[in-house]
């Protein structure tokens, strides 16, 4: 004897013959895990900025109002002291001439910085063989440590030994006291300076002359626009957000060097090298008053700040002129 299987009919709904819809997840509540699951992606480098950039931060401004000394290490007090520590920094003597010197070096790094980046972007934009080769040597003195590099030229510019020295005196050329006379250390400094940020100028720009297309030039062309025409009317209206970076992100980094002229000069001869972050470390870490010292790198953080904003907005208003 066989049976057949009576096939199931499908659940329906009660009052109508539709069948039972299924039940699918609410938009909302997919929607409310993939926010959960971004922020917890973020949540790491929030922790990360929070407790190595924006402690020290808070950490540096709330010092500076306060007599902070390697006495507070043991005591644990720091007795709070208003604008003290700003007001002492300022009236200092060396402040101006580390003003001065601060200036002088970032204005002359960043020009000599990106002029001859510029120049080098704009040769290497062509094709001839060793290119790349070249491009990447050219990024060494870029990769190397800063109190490498430092080190090293302090060898090289040696008043009695140094080669660079040895070289002009093989002409008939005196030796220059590169590192020890007043008159001549800062302009080492400097130039030290812009052969170290060569590469991150070349680089950053080189990327932006990639991105204008050849077309354009090809078409100036037929108009008569070559050359220093071409340059003026496509490559620098079209490379201008890349230059708005490169220069805000070398003053930026400029204005705080530190480890180059320590390695050089140490700040002197007779203050003549001695920036607002070389007086800074000085306060801290040899005379040990971490509140006068914290200030004057406050300071420093204000001036890279002001100088950012207003530069970007002058920029942003340009380009829109």
């Amino acid at each position: 004897m066989t049976s057949t299987a009576t096939p199931v009919a499908p659940r329906r709904a009660a009052g109508n013959g539709a069948p039972a819809p299924s039940r699918r997840p609410r938009p909302g509540r997919s929607l409310r895990f993939e926010r959960i699951a971004q922020l917890l992606f973020l949540l790491p480098a929030v922790l990360f900025l929070l407790l190595f950039f924006g402690y020290p931060v808070v950490k540096n401004i709330v010092m500076s109002f306060q007599a902070y000394t390697t006495s507070t290490f043991y005591t644990g007090e720091a007795p709070w002291v208003g604008l003290a520590n700003y007001a002492s920094v300022v009236s200092s003597q060396l402040f101006g001439t580390a003003m001065l010197n601060t200036a002088l070096f970032t204005i002359g790094s960043i020009v000599g910085q990106f002029v001859l980046g510029l120049l080098l972007a704009l040769f290497f934009r062509r094709n001839f063989p060793l290119s790349g080769l070249l491009r990447s040597l050219l990024l060494l003195p870029w990769l190397l440590p800063l109190i490498v590099s430092s080190a090293v030229w302090k060898w090289m510019l040696d008043q009695d030994s140094g080669v660079v020295n040895q070289f002009l005196g093989s002409f008939g050329i005196p030796s220059v006291p590169w590192l020890t006379s007043p008159a001549v250390a800062l302009i080492t400094v400097i130039a030290v300076n812009i052969w170290i940020g060569i590469p991150f100028n070349t680089t950053i720009l080189y990327g932006g002359l990639q991105d204008i297309p050849t077309e354009l030039y090809e078409a100036a062309a037929l108009d008569g626009a070559t050359g220093w025409k071409a340059f003026w009317a496509i490559t620098w209206p079209m490379l201008r957000p890349v230059v708005s970076v490169t220069l805000v992100l070398g003053v930026v980094y400029t204005i705080k060097v530190l480890d180059i002229i320590l390695g050089l000069t140490n700040g002197g001869p007779a203050n003549a090298t001695q920036t607002i972050a070389t007086q800074s470390y000085d306060l801290s870490f040899k005379q040990f008053d971490f509140g006068q010292g914290a200030a004057l790198s406050n300071i420093l953080i204000v001036i890279s700040a002001l100088f950012a904003i207003v530069y970007l907005r002058l920029n942003r208003k340009a380009v829109d002129d």
